[in-house]
Formats: structure tokens, sequence, C-alpha cells
């Protein structure tokens, strides 16, 4: 099921630039097209998988399992899914989109670290823990034309 979630938050976040980039025209409308599906398929699938898998995603990713850490965390990227849907439905303005964007982003940079630190220093090898600086990077860039677009105008 890790595995699936996996596939999903990829095709989900790559639903989401395609549209993004071919209906929206601004990079506000891209921003805004943009943002959910990203928030919600990286916070929203990690939510699941932390609540319903969290045992079998602690053991993919190398980690310690079952402890309260990991079930608060799953509690957050819930909270960030919701309000990044929130932002989305109530047609709220390009910056509460990029506040949610730069709260997952900070988010996701520093989990980079952590999962960096883990590679050197526990030496934790795990595929989803190697691919996450990379992963993050590439969420950094997606989202850098249209949130600096809109700040640097």
């Amino acid at each position: 099921m890790i595995k699936i979630l996996e596939i999903l938050r990829f095709a989900g976040c790559g639903l989401g630039i395609f549209l993004a980039y071919s209906y929206g025209e601004t990079p506000e409308e891209i921003l805004r097209i943009m943002t959910p599906w990203f928030v919600g398929s990286i916070a929203g699938l990690s939510a699941i998988e932390g609540l319903f898998f969290a045992r079998e995603a602690a053991a993919e990713k190398g980690f310690e399992q079952g402890s309260n850490y990991q079930r608060q965390n799953s509690f957050w990227f819930f909270a960030v899914a919701i309000v990044s849907l929130i932002i989305y439905f109530a047609g709220w303005n390009e910056y509460a989109n990029i506040t949610i964007v730069l709260i997952l982003c900070f988010f996701l940079i520093m989990s980079a670290a952590n999962h960096t630190y883990s590679i050197f220093i526990d030496k934790n090898i795990k595929w989803q823990n190697v691919i996450r600086p990379f992963l993050t990077l590439l969420f950094t860039l997606v989202f850098w034309y249209p949130v600096t677009a809109i700040l640097f105008r």
C-alpha cells in the first residue's frame, strides 16, 4: 500500500503541474491550480499513510515504528491538506496560496535535511530516505516561478 500511495503522490503532483500550466495563464492562476494538487498529494496522502499505515511507512523509510511523533506528524500533514482545500474552495487570494506552499516547502526542506542527516549519520540508505532531498528540490523548483513572479512584481 505504501508504494501505491507513493505513486499517487507523484501522479497527483504531475497532474497538478499539467493542469496548472495547461489552464493557468498568469502566475496567480498557475499557483491556484497547482497548490491543492501538490499539497493534497503530498500532505494529504502522507497523512493517510501515517495514520493508517504507520508501521509499514516507517519500515519503508528505515525509521522507528509506531511513535507518537509519527502520529503527530500525520495530523500536521492532515491539517495542512485541509487548509489547502479551504483556501482553494473559498477562493482566497494568491497570498493565502503562497503561505500554504511556503509552510509545506519549509517543512519539507527541514525534513529533507533530517533525511540527509539519516543517510550520512545513521547509514539509512532506504530509497524513500535517499530520494527525499531530491524530491524536495523539485517541489521547490516547481513553485519557484509562480511564487517569485507574484512576490517580486
